[in-house]
Formats: C-alpha cells, sequence, structure tokens
C-alpha cells in the first residue's frame, strides 16, 4: 500500500441513525480505535454540515485521525470520498477515494488514492441495494483495482471483517453497525480487534510464500 489511505475501520456518517446522537457514537467509536471518519450528512446546508465538520475534526484531533468528507467540496479540509459518478477528473486534494462497485468503474479511476467497494452484503441502510458482491465479488474486484479498496456493505461482525481482510481489503468501511450500536465503543474495538488479528494473519502467511497482503499505515490528521 502506498500514499495515505485509510487502513482498518473507517466509520461512514449517518446522523438519522445514530443512536444517543451523531458526535456521541463518533467519539465512542474513535475511543474504540476507529481513526477514519467519512462525514456523509449531505442533505444538511453547506454551513451546517461544515460546523459539524469542525466538530468531529475536534473528535478525531486528539488520536491524530482523519475526516474525509463525501462529496468533492472538503469543507475546509484536504479529503474527499466522490460517488462513481463523477466529477471526472477527480480534484487534486491530498486524499481522494471513490465509491466503486463493478470492475468498469474501477477501470476509470485515475488519480484516486483508494475505492470503497459495495455493497458486499445486504445492508439495512440501502434495502434492496445490490446484488451483494458477497467475499468472492470483493476478491475479483480487490485483483483488479489499481488502488486499495475498503470493503463496505453490511459489514457488522468480526468474522465479516476477516473475511474481507482474506479477500485482499485494505480495510471497512462501517455505518450501521457502528451508528446503530448501543456501545459505540464497544463494538469498535471488537472490529478493530478483528481486523489487526486478521492483517497479521496474512502478514504472516506472506512470510512464507503467499502474495503480500499490504499492511496498514499510521493514520495522519488531516491539518496539521
Amino acid at each position: 500500500m502506498t500514499g495515505l489511505v485509510p487502513p482498518g475501520v473507517v466509520l461512514l456518517t449517518d446522523r438519522l441513525v445514530a443512536t444517543g446522537g451523531l458526535e456521541r457514537v463518533v467519539a465512542g467509536a474513535v475511543a474504540g480505535g476507529v481513526r477514519w471518519v467519512v462525514l456523509r450528512e449531505k442533505d444538511l446546508p453547506r454551513a451546517e454540515r461544515a460546523a459539524l465538520a469542525v466538530d468531529l475534526r475536534a473528535i478525531l484531533a486528539d488520536v491524530g485521525g482523519t475526516l474525509v468528507v463525501a462529496g468533492p467540496d472538503p469543507l475546509g479540509g484536504d479529503a474527499v470520498h466522490l460517488p462513481a459518478a463523477g466529477p471526472y477528473p477527480p480534484p487534486a486534494h491530498r486524499l481522494v477515494g471513490r465509491s466503486c462497485h463493478n470492475e468498469t468503474e474501477l477501470n476509470r479511476l485515475t488519480t484516486e488514492h483508494y475505492a470503497t467497494i459495495s455493497p458486499i452484503w445486504p445492508t439495512r441502510t440501502k434495502p434492496g441495494y445490490g446484488p451483494p458482491l458477497e467475499v468472492a465479488g470483493l476478491r475479483a474486484l480487490v485483483a483488479a483495482s489499481p488502488v486499495p479498496v475498503l470493503a463496505l456493505g453490511g459489514v457488522e461482525t468480526p468474522e465479516q471483517v476477516t473475511a474481507c481482510v482474506e479477500a485482499g481489503a485494505a480495510g471497512v468501511a462501517v455505518l450501521g453497525a457502528l451508528m446503530r450500536a448501543e456501545n459505540p465503543q464497544e463494538a469498535a474495538r471488537r472490529l478493530s480487534r478483528a481486523f489487526q488479528e486478521a492483517i497479521t494473519q496474512e502478514v504472516q502467511r506472506s512470510r512464507h510464500g503467499r502474495t503480500e497482503v499490504p499492511q496498514p499505515q499510521s493514520a495522519t490528521k488531516e491539518e496539521r
């Protein structure tokens, strides 16, 4: 893995389903090991969304975390996650990710640093969205991708995190399993532990002749 790429468990926000409030969930997830958060909330006016970005960056700052903003406007930062539909070419920010769902969309990537692949499993956030790729589909798209991949969609359990890592994903993007959690800190800790254990096992296997799996890099602050 090269460049600045979100590793491990990446949290996607949805204030409408966040148990106890969005900032509570983000703070709990960060306490549980999450270091990357993607701010969605695209229905908010820009001023409200920008204010929310400031608040979430403050939560992440204490642990050297990074806030990625969904859409081309980084809201005062320098990290964005773009939809598959555009814009093309991508803006020249420090970190640019893009949502992809098939090999055709992966082939359009140019200067993006990473891609999400979805949906891996059925998801309550987008019921009926798919069809789900499942692990075999994820593995095939990881092999076809020119950039590191985050597995997205229906990732809720440690076993699913492990399966995604074994399929070659650099990390997992999670929404419902953390946004709806009664205890987001503990939920994040379980998923993060599963990722670390799985990536460690993959690295150990690579040392015995298997293709090497990229190791996660340390997160850096979005703003210094």
